[in-house]
């Protein structure tokens, strides 16, 4: 107490940000990205492999998203932690913690005996990305600072998605082309953890000068004026990034039904093109007002579900791969609009904690959703199975596109 009573000048701020992150030069806020993108390519580098380790450890498609469900419970438990501890004990605290799971994460995979391991090595990727969404974008946001808040929004956002998407792409080549295809691309990733862990470290990024109280570990929340803009924008993303944990969970499945194909490049490239699509739609929108840019991310995710019904039911490729494209649109668009809300209107000392009660509203249907399709697709097969998942995320997309209309005030804090 005595030490906080002798600085008087640092009480009126709630956390002291750096005076270098405050000036930071462009370039820093894209490498203060990189440790982002690092850990998402890990998120779905594992995608084309499911089909060998399903080949090799015999389990079902219910069980092969109850694995990609592991990674959700992962995050949602980061999450619950990782905000608060971001904005109490610093973003370099929460992020260098969460590379090292990601590297142990890595050696899991390359030498997995059994599903088991697969469920752990998730679990531990989930962790990380908890910590990588909410330290990871909040850093982002410091090194950007107050003067640039929209850039910081828009790097932390495309950084999410393009690594979401370089991951299966990586993967999906690596195995094609070189020895051990369900290890090479896990060496290569621990590679690329290890130059966003050297970034973190120098990171211009100050620590909080309180800590602030309550509980450690909690349901991450926002200041009480900033609940509808936290409602608003998880509205908007939750069915967008549904729609492609879709795509990523049972979209080799689907591939291999309409095509014919087990190719794991094929199935990398979808999902790559997904993200990729998802990262050019933030930056071509990016000077949108956020209203519209959310009330598109709706419609594109409705649009999306509407060709997913239609490439199941006519067994069209081509349609398949619209609906992937629309599900980035959809995500990316409603990603890039909740985080700039959020940035915009919550204090820099809550902004973690923010962001983590964002992506909690985004992810705990992206898990459920697609696990409850993939065991009704073993019981009623998967045209049908696909069919409900996609009639009910259209349903809570127009419902979406209604709040963002009704709400559109809310959306433009000052």
């Amino acid at each position: 107490m005595v030490a906080t009573q002798s600085r008087p000048a640092r009480t009126a701020e709630p956390i002291d940000l750096g005076i270098a992150s405050r000036v930071a030069p462009a370039w820093w806020i894209w490498l203060a990205a990189w440790p982002v993108t690092a850990v998402f390519v890990l998120s779905n580098a594992a995608t084309p492999l499911y089909v060998l380790w399903q080949r090799d450890f015999g389990f079902s498609k219910g069980t092969m998203t109850v694995v990609f469900a592991f990674y959700i419970v992962g995050l949602l438990g980061s999450l619950l932690v990782s905000g608060v501890a971001s904005d109490r004990l610093g973003r370099k605290a929460v992020l260098i913690p969460a590379l090292i799971l990601a590297a142990a994460a890595c050696l899991i995979f390359a030498t997995a005996p059994s599903v088991i391991a697969l469920m752990i090595a998730r679990l531990l990727t989930g962790i990380a990305v908890g910590a990588a969404v909410s330290a990871g974008m909040a850093a982002v946001t410091d090194v950007a600072g107050p003067e640039r808040k929209h850039l910081g929004a828009l790097f932390a956002s495309t950084a999410m998605v393009l690594g979401a998407g370089v991951g299966p792409l990586l993967s999906g080549v690596l195995s094609e082309t070189v020895p051990a295809p369900t290890a090479t691309v896990f060496l290569v990733e621990i590679a690329l953890l290890a130059t966003a862990f050297v970034t973190v470290l120098r990171m211009p990024v100050g620590r909080p000068a309180h800590r602030g109280a309550g509980s450690w570990i909690r349901v991450p929340r926002v200041p009480h004026a900033n609940r509808r803009q936290l409602f608003l924008g998880i509205a908007v993303f939750a069915p967008g990034i549904t729609a492609t944990s879709f795509v990523l969970s049972l979209g080799p499945a689907l591939l291999s039904g309409l095509l014919g194909t087990t190719s794991r490049i094929v199935a990398g490239a979808m999902a790559f093109a997904m993200f990729f699509t998802a990262t050019a739609v933030q930056f071509a929108a990016r000077s949108l007002p956020r209203p519209a840019m959310m009330a598109i991310s709706a419609a594109a995710t409705a649009l999306a579900m509407l060709t997913l019904v239609i490439a199941v039911h006519t067994q069209s490729p081509t349609s398949l791969i619209a609906s992937a494209l629309l599900a980035g649109a959809g995500q990316g668009l409603g990603q890039l609009g909740g985080l700039s809300l959020l940035n915009h209107a919550v204090p820099a000392a809550r902004l973690a904690e923010a962001n983590a009660a964002f992506n909690i509203g985004g992810y705990i249907p992206a898990g459920l959703l697609p696990v409850s399709a993939g065991y009704l697709s073993d019981v009623v097969g998967l045209s049908t199975g696909a069919t409900t998942f996609a009639l009910t995320l259209l349903a809570l997309s127009v419902l979406a596109a209604g709040a963002i209309l009704r709400n559109r005030p809310a959306l433009t804090p000052a």
